[in-house]
């Protein structure tokens, strides 16, 4: 298992070369730069102004050396300074907004694994029941709502209308005047509708494979004898069923991490949170090379550490992964 884990961590290093690559020639092929956003609607800005910013910028070098130039950076931890105004470290406004994004995917990570698990092996025990049918409805409108739509929807409901929820932040105005438990209930009522959004679509996708799963292992000769030998059948489900239906699941799971982390940029935009998805759209939309490349790197990572956890829980799962058997 630690051969295993050491050989993970080695393939790693070139992987996330690789992203890095692709993700910087891909943002110098969309067309605009800093420069052409910050001089084009001032027109007392001569061409040799902005080739004088293009040059403070490096922008004037080839793509390849601007590249090995962010690379020596980036090996020291030096993600550069952003091009906005503030000229601020990339590093820095990356760390102010990563522990939103990072709290906001943990808890719809746990929402998921809460709901989905149970509903999905409740679904496969009873089979074709009202149960089943009903969870498959929702399953299937999970699947068909855009989650933009949605996350609309709930503002207009809970925020608007009944007004039980408010629609953007993450806490209120008067938040560092209240006690520790308000406090506690402020953040909650601001995160309840982000995390259920963003929770919204995995749950309904991880719950059929843990039903389609678990329909299948208990059809497995194992399950009969195990049923055969007398024993009940909470045992013979959560003993014995349970644990390898698990193995696939935690594949999606683990596949999943991206697509939750990409996903927070609608959330976050639409509900005004100020997490690494807000931040990189706005990066995105102003040019912000090095802010972008931060965002993409740091996302890349976590998601390689994502799919690495995912392969370490195998070993929780199934004992034969772990004994290497």
């Amino acid at each position: 298992m630690l051969t295993h884990l050491a050989r993970r961590l080695v393939f790693m290093i070139p992987l996330l070369f690789g992203i890095t690559l692709i993700s910087f020639a891909v943002i110098h092929l969309a067309p605009g730069e800093p420069v052409g956003l910050d001089t084009s609607l001032n027109p007392k800005v001569s061409a040799e102004a902005r080739e004088r910013i293009r040059q403070i910028y490096h922008l004037d070098e080839p793509v390849p050396v601007q590249y090995w130039r962010w690379l020596k950076r980036l090996a020291v931890l030096d993600f550069g300074e952003s091009f906005s105004a503030d000229r601020r470290p990339v590093l820095d406004k990356i760390l102010e907004r990563i522990p939103i994004t990072l709290a906001l995917n943990v808890l719809s990570l746990i929402l998921i694994l809460a709901v989905a698990t149970p509903l999905g092996v409740y679904s496969a025990v009873r089979q074709h029941t009202l149960f089943d049918r009903v969870s498959t409805v929702f399953v299937f409108i999970g699947f068909a709502i855009p989650t933009f739509w949605l996350a609309l929807l709930l503002m207009i409901l809970f925020g608007v209308e009944l007004g039980w929820l408010p629609i953007s932040g993450i806490r209120s105005l008067d938040h560092n005047s209240l006690s520790a438990p308000a406090k506690i209930w402020d953040y909650s009522r601001h995160l309840a509708m982000p995390v259920f959004v963003s929770a919204f679509g995995g749950l309904a996708g991880l719950s059929r494979y843990m039903r389609s799963n678990m329909l299948e292992v208990v059809r497995q000769d194992y399950i009969t004898t195990a049923r055969a030998k007398g024993l009940t059948e909470e045992a013979v489900i959560y003993r014995h069923a349970l644990r390898n239906a698990l193995l696939p699941v935690v594949t999606i799971l683990g596949l999943s991490i991206p697509a939750l982390i990409g996903g927070s940029v609608i959330f976050e935009t639409i509900y005004a949170i100020p997490g690494m998805g807000q931040l990189f759209y706005q990066s995105v939309l102003s040019r912000d090379y090095p802010l972008v490349m931060g965002v993409l790197v740091i996302g890349a990572v976590l998601t390689l550490i994502g799919n690495l956890v995912a392969d370490l829980c195998y070993g929780l799962v199934d004992p034969r992964i772990r004994t290497g058997r």
